[in-house]
């Protein structure tokens, strides 16, 4: 497990995670907005069977579930990266080898 020894350490990686966060919230909003969108305006366009029998409301209720999932596994994935980017940078500047 990754300790930040120094505040701004902590400042930067709080940053990027964070940033990464909200950038993967409005690809999702957007998703969102869409399902939305089409119940509102067009909501006849959800009883249309797209998958396998499915209906459009079914299929993109199913899809917006799988979707934050996969972006989910996505936040982690980098995250993880930036505190093993982070490990590596406090190795190097200790001097150790990794």
């Amino acid at each position: 497990m990754h300790i930040n020894n120094t505040h701004e350490e902590k400042e930067s990686l709080t940053k990027r995670k964070s940033t990464l966060g909200i950038r993967l919230f409005f690809i999702y909003l957007l998703s969102y907005a869409g399902f939305v969108a089409i119940g509102v305006f067009q909501y006849e366009l959800l009883s249309i069977p797209v998958l396998g029998g499915l209906n459009l409301a079914l299929a993109y209720g199913i899809g917006l579930i799988l979707f934050a999932v996969v972006l989910g596994i996505v936040y982690n994935y980098y995250c993880s990266r930036y505190e093993d980017e982070a490990d590596q940078t406090e190795e190097t500047q200790k001097g150790g080898t990794a």
